[in-house]
């Protein structure tokens, strides 16, 4: 089973992330659970939210508290929230950031893998919005494997519908220009 924990900001797609991936690995035959995890937030306050995904049936419903993987769509949440809290030793770091995976070693101490990519760069070139949610998706799939990157199709053409395929290219280009750092 791979359990992951994403952090964004009310507003910017966590749960829509999580509702996508969820879906996607569904579409392949797996199981899998996503759920957010916040209160009375609002638009811009930090939020949490989960997946899990496995080939066989999910049994456990508590909540995520050593994540094999970890993704962080907005960038000063690194400086403000303990991001890696709990992520396993082995694990993998994924940030929206221009900055490089040693750069985010160096702030957050983390000696797994630690994998980069500057998500609202693309989210503004190909969406027109800096709306990370859909361009962090490539980046999970190319650093952690929970699903194929065609599996995330249909789901986001269910929930996007004609902008669906810009949403794909965001993915894709995440996917192709991700830069990772193994453990250190």
């Amino acid at each position: 089973m791979i359990e992951i924990r994403w952090h964004g900001r009310g507003g910017q797609g966590a749960v829509t992330s999580v509702e996508m991936l969820a879906l996607a690995a569904i579409e392949e035959g797996k199981y899998a659970q996503g759920f957010p995890s916040f209160g009375p937030e609002r638009r811009g306050a930090p939020v949490a939210a989960f997946n899990r995904v496995d080939d066989k049936q999910i049994k456990v419903r508590s909540g995520i508290y050593e994540p094999d993987v970890v993704v962080v769509l907005d960038p000063s949440l690194v400086a403000l929230v303990n991001v890696t809290e709990g992520l396993k030793e082995n694990g993998i770091l994924i940030v929206n950031t221009v900055l490089s995976p040693d750069e985010i070693r160096t702030r957050t101490k983390f000696k797994g893998t630690i994998a980069t990519v500057d998500a609202t760069k693309i989210a503004r070139q190909e969406l027109g919005v800096p709306i990370t949610n859909t361009t962090m998706l490539g980046a999970v799939v190319k650093a952690a494997s929970p699903v194929k990157v065609e599996s995330l199709n249909a789901p986001l053409k269910e929930r996007f519908g004609r902008l669906a395929p810009r949403n794909m290219k965001a993915l894709k280009r995440a996917y192709d220009e991700l830069h990772l750092s193994t453990a250190a």
